[in-house]
């Protein structure tokens, strides 16, 4: 059973930085074709994809919301994925979530949230002053 678990939410100021981990179990990263990505949901609004990338590729997709402030990385020997964020906004409060699905769910536009297979329980990010 593929199961993932975020951690590193919490809160910070405007202007900080922070790095949410996802450490994925039940499959091997280097030994199959995937997607992974993240995704978030602030209160009382619909689930935005923040970033999505194909094993195998080094080219991450970025919603415009973030791009240029977050980036993706892997580490396939830790079968973990990270988000480093940063210029932390207001508006990025949300629950943010890891999910992995078919190496397929990256090319959808906008940005895969309920097309993946499998889905972590999600970080809370607060960002306020």
């Amino acid at each position: 059973q593929v199961q993932l678990v975020e951690s590193g939410g919490g809160l910070v100021q405007p202007g900080d930085s922070l790095r949410l981990s996802c450490v994925v179990s039940g499959f091997t990263f280097d030994d199959n074709n995937f997607g992974i990505g993240w995704f978030r949901q602030a209160p009382g609004k619909e689930r935005e994809g923040v970033s999505c990338s194909r094993s195998g590729e080094l080219l991450t997709t970025y919603a415009a919301s973030v791009k240029g402030r977050f980036t993706m990385s892997r580490d396939n020997a830790k079968n973990t994925v990270y988000l480093q964020m940063g210029t932390l906004k207001s508006e990025d409060t949300a629950v943010y979530y890891c999910a992995v699905g078919s190496p397929y769910v990256c090319d959808r536009t906008p940005l895969p949230t309920y097309e993946y297979d499998w889905t972590g329980q999600g970080t809370q990010v607060t960002v306020s002053s």
